[in-house]
């Protein structure tokens, strides 16, 4: 690849924040990512909200808010019903789109949401989200690119050891990217490592996995820059990552309590034993012990008959099945009982956990609403109000804020985001939409994501001495169009941040708006594996 081609190499490190990075740095475990960010200038970037994989990435590329990109978690909402979200959900340009416009050539590897993709000058190799054998553009890049390095997969295999498996996956994206930027010459470059996140939910805890990716992740930013030698680095992240020692409130549960939502043990609520149902059970190591499948029919049988694991604990641990529930079935399997959100009756529910908001079932705009249309800001209002009042166990305020969601999302979607938005106190405390029998308990997961990631700008042209203090992902986008010295699109909601000379606005044209239905049941299985799903089977 020729040395002087690669203007701007965007790097994300999804869930990188100063507190994961910070020891690994101080033992010179990354001295890659160390010269990028002391060579440069760098600070903390606040995500949006709610700050998760699937709307992030869409907000960092597109440089706007989920309003006008539509997308707000993993899942995209019809009525009651539901689809894993696409790169077709994302109603506003990426950033290869706009650099396609203006004829420049992109290679984007392993970037979430991106599947199916556009076409566009260059490549593209969607990442999470995708399928495991996903469409590329163009047609034929997922052969070429096996055939070229010896295997390229989304997501890793289960059957294989950690963290050994994300350490192939990560020099697999390197390896990627090398091959296609020596094909097509690209102006631009964008490669995600998605690992360093999953990380976390899969093994918390796991220093020493956590350690093996990111340095993996340093050996390959190294080859990055040696190969493919760009004029400006980016480093960034969608979000952080860190300890959750408070509480979990269970919203469904509170808004049952107070008369907000009503429950069915059947229909087409939010079931928790399906995967079991499904046969989605993982394999343990005791050889001795009892096999998943018996397991898993076993209770699958229970949730028939309406025993959950609320109601069913003490008996389970009498019959000393209890530790073969927590050692077979995958977490997401076990959080919940049969005991469901009956949409159509309920008031107001908390539908994904990680929208962080509640969706009210209104007249006229939901299949059977029952909240009237003319009801609809004082029935809001009142909930914010229940909502603010809520304090943990030990008298903490459960939530840093509940607003309207005008507050947070603005644009031709914004409807589409739920009606209040729920921030938790200082990202410390959890959400659950399942129900556990209790209102608070420990949280489900030990590790989950924080409002700071960090960004780092590096290169030619840079200002190393810039104050990015106050920098955020919606900044990312218009940055990079800048440093590419293109104009940045007029609709976006960021700043060009002050380490790179700010180009001018530009009218670009509005992408084409028609959606395609995921309706793959191996992502669903995988994003509920990693607790995104929960309570959505």
């Amino acid at each position: 690849m020729s040395a002087d081609r690669l203007d701007t190499l965007v790097i994300g490190i999804d869930a990188a924040c100063d507190p994961v990075l910070e020891p690994l740095l101080e033992k010179g475990a990354l001295p890659n990512l160390e010269s990028l960010i002391e060579e440069g200038a760098s600070a903390p970037l606040e995500s949006q909200i709610p700050p998760w994989t699937a709307s992030a990435w869409p907000s960092l590329y597109t440089g706007v808010n989920p309003g006008k990109h539509g997308v707000f978690g993993f899942l995209h909402y019809e009525g009651y019903d539901w689809d894993v979200v696409n790169a077709t959900h994302v109603r506003e340009a990426a950033l290869w789109e706009l650099l396609t416009h203006q004829g420049m050539t992109s290679v984007v590897v392993n970037v979430p949401v991106t599947a199916p993709p556009p076409e566009i000058d260059g490549a593209i190799v969607p990442g999470y989200t995708a399928p495991e054998n996903p469409q590329c553009h163009p047609e034929g890049t997922l052969e070429e690119l096996r055939e070229a390095i010896g295997d390229y997969r989304v997501y890793p295999d289960p059957e294989r050891d950690q963290p050994g498996e994300y350490v192939d996956l990560v020099r697999m994206r390197g390896a990627a990217f090398r091959h296609l930027a020596d094909e097509y010459d690209p102006e631009f470059g964008f490669i995600e490592f998605q690992g360093t996140d999953s990380v976390f939910h899969e093994h918390p805890g796991r220093e020493d996995y956590v350690e093996a990716i990111y340095r993996a992740v340093d050996d390959e930013v190294g080859d990055l820059l040696e190969s493919c030698d760009p004029d400006t680095v980016i480093v960034a992240s969608d979000h952080g990552m860190g300890p959750y020692d408070e509480y979990e409130l269970r919203v469904n549960e509170f808004l049952d309590r107070e008369g907000y939502v009503e429950t069915t043990t059947g229909g087409s609520g939010m079931p928790a034993w399906l995967p079991m149902l499904n046969g989605q059970l993982r394999e343990g190591d005791d050889a001795k012990a009892p096999s998943p499948g018996l397991a898993g029919r076993a209770i699958g049988a229970a949730a028939q008959v309406g025993i959950t694991p609320a109601r069913a604990g003490k008996a389970l641990r009498a019959v000393g099945l209890e530790g073969l529930v927590k050692r077979f079935i995958p977490a997401d399997a076990r959080r919940a009982g049969n005991e469901q959100v009956d949409f159509a009756r309920s008031s107001a529910y908390m539908r994904s956990r990680i929208e962080l908001g509640l969706r009210m079932n209104v007249e006229g705009r939901e299949p059977d609403g029952t909240v009237p249309e003319s009801d609809y800001e004082s029935v809001r209002a009142e909930l914010i109000d229940v909502l603010s009042g809520v304090e943990t166990p030990d008298g903490e305020p459960m939530f840093e804020e509940v607003a309207p969601r005008e507050e947070y999302f603005w644009g031709p979607h914004a409807e589409e985001a739920v009606d209040i938005v729920t921030i938790p106190d200082e990202f410390e405390q959890f959400l659950s939409a399942d129900f556990k029998g209790e209102i608070f308990g420990p949280p489900t997961e030990p590790y989950n994501h924080k409002l700071h990631g960090m960004i780092a700008i590096s290169g030619e042209g840079v200002d190393t001495d810039a104050d990015l203090s106050g920098a955020h992902l919606f900044d990312v986008a218009p940055t990079v169009l800048s440093a590419l010295g293109v104009p940045r699109s007029d609709r976006m909601d960021g700043n060009v941040l002050s380490a790179v000379e700010a180009t001018e606005g530009y009218e670009y044209p509005e992408l084409d708006e028609s959606v395609e239905q995921t309706d793959d049941e191996e992502i669903e299985d995988r994003l509920s594996a990693l607790g995104y799903l929960e309570g959505n089977e």
